[in-house]
């Protein structure tokens, strides 16, 4: 009878198992890291943005407006296109009234970038959604553009403005809050001056997708 020549095993050890899903994981992290993700909020045209500019004004000497004796502070409600309005006008990225009210410009502007792949300042992107604030801001990390997007609760307290996030991605990778928030709020302590809100106002909330401001 014939004798049967038996192959010997290729198995791969465990170790290069384990190195080898390692190395698949890590590179799927690392593209879900630095892949371009959705933008927050959609482009906004001149248009738009010259009427929240419009509209932030009203809403800004509502605010400082005096308030009677006998009548109770009413809040003031501002949309999440009359902040991108005031972003804008604040960085200098709000186009002369000349413009195409069809350009889009300001965060939008920096949207459209980024989704082509074009160098963006940092100017956050924001928007509300329900009861929460969400931006969204690029940054660098070793000569790469990495797109950072959070989610989380606005606040008052003490006459500041506080943060708790809910969400918080990098890229396309959703990264556990209980391992930036820390961070955050350490950050956030650094800006603490910038986060102090006029002595007339008592408190700040997103509130059905908009920013309430609630007045002493």
């Amino acid at each position: 009878m014939p004798l049967k020549v038996v192959a010997p095993s290729r198995k791969l050890p465990v170790r290069r198992i384990v190195s080898i899903v390692t190395l698949a994981v890590a590179v799927g992290v690392l593209v879900l890291v630095l892949h371009k993700p959705k933008p927050v909020a959609p482009p906004r045209t001149h248009e738009a943005l010259a009427a929240g500019v419009q509209s932030l004004q009203t809403k800004v000497r509502q605010l400082s407006a005096p308030i009677a004796a006998d009548q109770p502070a009413e809040p003031v409600h501002l949309t999440a296109d009359e902040i991108a309005a005031a972003m804008a006008q604040a960085a200098g990225t709000l186009p002369a009234a000349g413009a195409s009210a069809n350009t889009p410009t300001g965060d939008a502007a920096n949207t459209i970038a980024a989704m082509d792949g074009v160098p963006t300042p940092s100017e956050p992107i924001v928007t509300f959604d329900g009861d929460q604030l969400q931006g969204q801001f690029v940054s660098e990390v070793a000569g790469k553009k990495v797109y950072v997007t959070v989610k989380g609760h606005l606040g008052a307290k003490d006459g500041y403005a506080t943060f708790e996030p809910t969400e918080f991605k990098v890229g396309d990778l959703n990264v556990p809050v209980s391992l930036v928030n820390d961070a955050l709020q350490k950050r956030m302590m650094e800006q603490h001056d910038k986060l102090k809100l006029p002595d007339s106002v008592s408190d700040v909330h997103v509130e059905n997708g908009e920013l309430v401001v609630t007045r002493k």
